[in-house]
Parts: structure tokens; sequence; C-alpha cells
């Protein structure tokens, strides 16, 4: 076993998990050189939701805080999280604009691309997949880890085969909800080590309390990368802290061979940091705790807190007990998603409708009828026909891949937005996130001309008639 590689999450999913990817590049620049001394087998930086963050939040180009983070860290991989057809959205997008997409990642600064499918429906990674290759990028493939009667370490080991046959440089066990316990990941990995022969990631969050026991047992089985985040902004619906991995792997065999003096430097400049995200409350203490909820009801923590708020809304609180035994019921008529980002809300919401309204699938979202179309994909185990006829009767179910019915959209959306336009990243994050997007780019415009304008006037002041 060689020493083990260190991806550290501070400046993606470590703030986005803690503080709702509120970091702003002003904070972030001033560290980059430091986190770029360390040896990190990566620094995962982009996708996720730090797109709609900065643009939403933030006030950022999100193309060009990505410039920048690649401008000060030149020794070091950068890495990016992205919902394979989804991109960084919700719904599924026509193959140009995937492959446009990539190719500008890449083309911005990164590395290596993290590509995931909330349903581990393989066809709905394989552009991505392919075009990061293409590109020269190094294309990971990533098992959105979760528990159910159906999921076994057999279903895991042949998605990873799979996954590896696409093409893929390496694979990582995505463990969004901190579900996957220390024994079962040393199963786990000993099993996929064995069928494939590319390198292999573990992902997982501290949420359950079990995250840094699970990376220890995975570290014995043979992974190969472990993502960590420094320990100002680790913990709770973080990942576990990078300090006391790399000191528990010091002088073992696994050592990772990073210096504990450079990461103690870079923890004491995001603790005021931190500090100051906790006192405008935007930290809130509850994220930092151990959920054992999680382990219970295999739901993750920002699924609970959007639930209480559904609720809340609905003046409905006291059937959140109701809502969470439901939510398995749906879940398995669903045929066993795994509950992240989109399929975590759709679920929820579906609970909620059925508890509130006392009879099930009395009310269905739009989301959860495209679902049962087909339209994101294959669901683990086919759904039975009377939730198909209860939830969208005799409409045709789909079995082509989703993105297949999708016309291309890039010259369309090209001519929608030919106003605003200053960069050709611009279409992409119209076709992204359209109604923020146009938002940001009224307000650079009216930005750039109160600037052109205050320079016009400086000129005639300079050179009078």
């Amino acid at each position: 076993m060689s020493q083990i590689g260190i991806t550290e999450t501070i400046l993606r999913d470590a703030h986005q998990s803690l503080i709702a990817t509120r970091l702003k590049i002003d904070e972030i620049v001033p560290i980059l050189e430091k986190l770029d001394e360390v040896g990190y087998n990566a620094l995962e930086c982009w996708g996720g939701a730090t797109f709609d963050s900065c643009l939403r939040f933030l006030n950022e180009d999100p193309w060009e805080r990505l410039r920048v983070i690649r401008k000060h860290v030149k020794k070091t991989k950068l890495q990016m999280l992205l919902r394979g057809q989804n991109i960084l959205g919700y719904k599924h997008y026509a193959d140009d604009v995937v492959i446009e997409f990539v190719k500008k990642s890449i083309a911005n600064g990164i590395d290596i691309i993290r590509i995931f499918d909330a349903l581990n429906d393989v066809r709905n990674l394989k552009v991505a997949i392919e075009t990061t290759k293409k590109e020269g990028g190094h294309a990971q493939a990533a098992i959105s880890y979760t528990i159910s009667p159906v999921h076994t370490i057999n279903t895991y080991v042949k998605l990873a085969k799979d996954m590896e046959n696409m093409g893929a440089d390496s694979i990582c066990i995505k463990d969004m909800s901190g579900l996957l316990t220390p024994y079962t990941a040393y199963d786990l990995i000993s099993a996929i080590k064995k069928e494939v022969d590319i390198p292999i990631e573990l992902h997982s969050h501290a949420t359950s309390g079990l995250a840094s026991m699970t990376y220890l047992k995975a570290i014995e089985a043979g992974v190969d990368i472990i993502d960590t985040a420094i320990s100002p902004f680790a913990l709770g619906t973080s990942q576990p802290p990078t300090e006391p991995m790399v000191a528990t792997l010091k002088e073992t065999k696994y050592d990772t061979g990073l210096d504990m003096d450079k990461l103690n430097e870079i923890a004491e400049y995001f603790r005021p940091i931190r500090e100051k995200y906790m006192k405008e409350g935007i930290l809130n203490p509850k994220v930092l705790g151990v959920d054992i909820n999680t382990l219970i009801y295999q739901v993750p923590g920002g699924m609970l807190s959007n639930l209480v708020s559904q609720l809340t809304m609905q003046n409905a609180l006291d059937k959140f007990e109701e809502v969470l035994k439901e939510i398995p019921r749906v879940r398995e008529d669903l045929g066993y998603p795994p509950l992240v980002t989109p399929t975590s809300q759709m679920v929820g919401t579906q609970a909620v409708f059925n508890v509130i309204t006392g009879e099930r699938y009395k009310m269905v979202p739009k989301e959860i009828k495209a679902y049962v179309k087909g339209m994101y994909g294959r669901p683990t185990v086919p759904i039975k026909e009377e939730i198909i006829k209860k939830i969208i009767g005799n409409e045709e179910v789909i079995t082509c891949r989703p993105a297949d019915l999708i016309k291309p959209q890039l010259k369309n959306i090209r001519n929608e937005i030919k106003e605003y336009i200053e960069q050709e990243e611009d279409v992409l994050t119209y076709a992204l996130f359209p109604q923020v997007a146009l938002k940001f780019f009224e307000q650079r415009q009216a930005k750039k001309y109160k600037i052109e304008g205050t320079l016009v006037n400086l000129e005639l002041k300079t050179h009078p008639a």
C-alpha cells in the first residue's frame, strides 16, 4: 500500500456543508498559495452549489472565481463536482450543453471532474466522462452510496465495474449522508479493489459521527484517497478534519507525507473566518453536532431541516415523526433512489404531501411525475405497476436515456441573451440558472456603464475643448 492521498474540501464542500457555500473569493485568495504548498492530491474548489451561490448570493462570476484560483494554484490539481447530465442544475440538459460545460471547465483550470448521478444510472454519466477524457481531464465517476434492502456490496461492485468499463480514470464512493459504517466500508472497498484496477477515493460526511472511523477501515482495505476538510470547517455536516487524519497515519505505511506545520498555518487562517460566520449566524451550531436521525431514518441532515421548514409553513410540525416514517415507504415505492440532490427533495416533499392530505399520492409534484415517467433515469429496481398508475395514470414510461429526448439547446440560449454576452461562458451560466444569471448580467452591465461613464467624465475634465 502506498501513501494515502488527501483531497482538501475547504474551497467547496466544507463551506457548502457548514455555511451554505458563502466563502467569498476575497476570503479564499490570501491562503491559496499556502494550500498549493501542502502536497494535497487535489483541492476541491468548484461545482456543487458554488456556481449557484456565486451568482445568487455573492455577486461573483463563478468562471472568474475558477480562473483566479487557478492563477494562484500552480502545483496542485483542481477538482470540481458535476451532477452528470444535470451539470450543476436540477434537471437534465441536452448533450451539447454538457459537452460545452465540461470543455469550458477544463479550459478555465479544472483538472479532475467528479461526475455522479442521483440514481446511479451510468447512462447519465456517459457524455460527461467521454468529454472530460477527450479534453485531457481526469474523469472520476462517483457512486452515490445509500442503504436499502436492494443495495448490496455486489450492487456497488457491479456499478464500479460499469464505470471503469465506461472509461472512468478513478472511482469515488460518495457517502453524502454519512451512512457508510466502518466495517461495511472495509468489506465494500476490499470487494471493489478486487474487481477494478483504477484508484478508489472515499468521500463522506461526519453527520452521523462515523466518518473518521470509516476512513480508517477504508484505508486498511486499500482505498487510495480520502476527502477531508481543514479543522475549522470540518465535522458536523462537513468532512472529517484533515490534521487528525494526517497525524493518525504519520509514520505508518499509509503516511500522507503532509506537513502538520503547513496545515496548522492554514487552520489558523480559517479560524477567524469561522468565528465571523458564527457571529453572523450563518454557521449554525446545530450543523456541528452528531445527528443520529441520519442513521435511524437514512435521511441526510439537510433534508431533515428542509422537512421541518415545509411542515412549519403548513402548521403541521406535529406530523414530523409521521413524515419521517413515510419517507422509507415513498422511497420503496419509487424504486429505492439514493437520497441526494434532487431525489432527496422530491421524496421528502412527496412524504409531506402524503401525510398532510391524509391520502397517499392524492397530491403529486410535477418532479415526481417526471421521475416516474423515467425522465431522471432508471431507478435501482423497477417501480411497481400500481404505483405508476396511481401517479401518472396511463402515460408512457420512457426507457431510453432521458437526454436522448432533448434537442440541442446552446444555439437558442445564445440568441436569447446575445446582448449580455461578454464571454462564451455566459451562455452556459444562463443555460443553468436563467433568472439568477439574467439579474447578475444586468447588474454587471449597469456597473460597467457606470465605470465607463465616470472615465468619460474624467477625460472631459482632463482634456477641455
